[in-house]
Formats: C-alpha cells, structure tokens, sequence
C-alpha cells in the first residue's frame, strides 16, 4: 500500500510540473500584440511581452517622440511571429534605445544572412508601421 501512494503522489507531481513548464512555455512564445517595424523597405516583426513594452510601441505607432530603436537578442533559427525569416528577437530582451553602438544596426536581411556579426539588433531606422493585438 505504501508503494503505491508514493508511485501516486510522484506522478502527480509529474504532471503538476510538466503542465506548469507548458504554461511558461505558451507564455514566453505567443499570444502578445506584435510590432511590425519597417527599415529601409524590409520588415520584421517582434512580439511584446510587458504592459511597458505594449505601451511604449503603441505610443511610438500613434506618433509620439520616444525611444525609437528596437534592441533586443537574435534567435536562430526559429522565425516565431517573424514570418519570412529564420531568425526573431527574444522578447524578454526587447527594449527601446535613442543611440546604440553601430555594430548592431544593419537591414534585417543582414541578421538574416549573417552579415550582421553581432548577437544583438539594433536597426537605427526601425520605424513602427503596425501592431497586431490578439483576438480576444
């Protein structure tokens, strides 16, 4: 009897934690609005993850002098809400920047064909032109 409740409780727990890993998983990769930036003719998209972020894209699309430079981390090869690409920014690194070094700015076929070296993104002439909220 007392095997069995320890196999009970143990599976229980395998599956609290594997349903919460899920829940992360779904919220770190989906569901945010989507800034869609344009750099000299190409666009990308990235995904907003916090009210500040949301926020501050929002008001930027809407006209308002702020921050204008998206930075943020390079993943490869997984496009995410990047469609076109092979490459997004990790949203939990996004920020809006006024300067940054020029060792990251570049068109987003340069991340996408590596000419951009640098992990980070940093596209000076990045200008919002949509943002895409979830249904719901």
């Amino acid at each position: 009897m007392r095997r069995r409740n320890v196999f009970v409780i143990a599976a229980s727990v395998v599956v609290v934690l594997a349903s919460s890993g899920c829940a992360d998983a779904e919220r770190a990769g989906s569901g945010g609005p989507v800034a869609t930036f344009q750099v000299v003719g190409e666009t990308f998209r990235i995904e907003l993850v916090t009210p500040e972020l949301i926020d501050h894209a929002q008001r930027l699309f809407d006209g308002e002098e702020l921050a204008t430079i998206p930075v943020g981390k390079i993943v490869r090869p997984d496009p995410e809400v990047n469609t076109g690409w092979n490459w997004h920014i990790d949203p939990k690194t996004l920020e809006f920047a006024d300067v940054t070094t020029e060792v990251c700015d570049g068109l987003p076929s340069y991340v996408e064909d590596k000419t951009l070296t640098s992990d980070t993104y940093c596209p000076w002439s990045a200008k919002i032109i949509a943002m895409d909220y979830p249904e719901g």
